[in-house]
């Protein structure tokens, strides 16, 4: 039997919601259909980016930036089932991971805003959201959560893949045969990168990472980087825009002699995110054949190339090469949590994100 469902993500580099159409079916089998990237309007934009950091009136500014998330994800679901000759009642329910504004496990919680009950009103469709706090609640990160749909789909009975998710952070996913699943955050993506590129490019990120390809590793910087305590620990770990943010890179730079050129940091913060993933790897998938990536990353062509040259002899691809777009991995992946959940099937995975055991995830809004 298949059944259709969109998810929707919206992650930490805050370039815009990710919507996919997919028809999921047994045995394990996710298809996706249709996808589109609803872009944040400069205005909702600065509302989000504003939200991550302590702020004065945050519960008001957090309403009215959900309501416009829903807004802008009602208006990508209409545009999708529109252009596929689709009704609101020929889809079971959305999965809408909404926008994290602060993720702090440590503490007991991790906060994504996007007014699900608006979002059913606005589609006309079943939403399944808040997919992190039960998995908190049971002493777990909260993250990652899209290894588990990694395993669910694209475990191999004979190869040990590592998929590496490069978004605004960075995780890894580790499928080795007859082992159990392996996964964290390994440390920051893109979220480094585009600010820095946003602040002297006026741009909203590195193309290919082209501009980094213009600059020149400053080797000072990159090992006061990567001396942070974060990349010694194992996981289960998790990161966000908490920990790694621009006065981070400003504290880092600091403790320098002098400032390295503009170009020449975008090229050490490219290596970081290389040099972090590949720290990881080793680490945790010491048997792993073949290394997938999906995420916005995968789109940098300067990362690849780093990645394929500091994991040689592995061979390094995307996750096109196992039938899944890189572009909607994680979009598809909340379509398939918002159907373990309708399905009263556990969602996490307690070796991931360390919590107490398997737990369904996510707060229904029936239509």
């Amino acid at each position: 039997m298949t059944q259709l469902y969109v998810g929707i993500m919206s992650g930490t580099s805050l370039d815009g919601i990710d919507i996919a159409l997919v028809e999921l079916s047994s045995p394990r089998q996710a298809r996706l259909i249709d996808a589109c990237c609803i872009p944040f309007p400069p205005a909702v934009y600065q509302q989000l980016l504003d939200l991550c950091s302590p702020g004065a009136d945050e519960i008001r500014r957090a309403g009215l930036a959900g309501q416009n998330w829903a807004r802008l994800a009602a208006e990508g679901v209409s545009r999708i089932l529109e252009r596929n000759g689709l009704s609101p009642d020929q889809v079971v329910a959305i999965g809408s991971h909404g926008q994290t504004v602060r993720h702090h496990p440590e503490s007991g919680f991790s906060t994504q805003i996007g007014a699900p009950a608006l979002l059913t009103e606005l589609t006309g469709i079943s939403v399944v959201s808040d997919f992190r706090s039960r998995d908190v609640a049971a002493g777990g990160e909260g993250a990652p959560l899209v290894p588990a749909f990694h395993d669910w789909l694209l475990r191999s009975p004979d190869q040990a893949r590592t998929l590496v998710n490069v978004g605004g952070f960075a995780n890894l996913t580790v499928l080795e045969p007859d082992q159990p699943i392996a996964g964290f955050d390994s440390g920051p993506g893109n979220v480094l990168l585009d600010h820095w590129t946003q602040l002297h490019q006026s741009r909203p990120y590195d193309e290919g990472g082209d501009w980094a390809r213009s600059g020149t590793v400053c080797p000072a910087l990159l090992e006061a980087m990567l001396d942070d305590p974060y990349f010694q620990r194992r996981g289960p770990k998790s990161t966000g825009r908490e920990y790694f943010h621009p006065a981070w890179l400003e504290q880092k730079l600091a403790l320098l002699p002098g400032r390295p050129a503009a170009e020449d940091v975008q090229a050490t913060l490219t290596e970081l995110t290389a040099r972090s993933i590949t720290m990881a790897v080793q680490h945790s998938a010491s048997t792993t054949e073949q290394v997938y990536v999906c995420g916005g990353g995968a789109r940098n062509r300067l990362l690849l190339e780093r990645l394929q040259a500091l994991l040689d002899p592995l061979p390094v691809a995307t996750t096109s090469a196992l039938g899944v777009d890189p572009d909607w991995m994680e979009a598809i992946a909340f379509a398939w949590l918002a159907w373990r959940c309708l399905e009263r099937q556990p969602g996490n995975q307690p070796d991931v994100t360390g919590a107490s055991g398997p737990r369904i995830l996510g707060a229904h809004y029936p239509v």
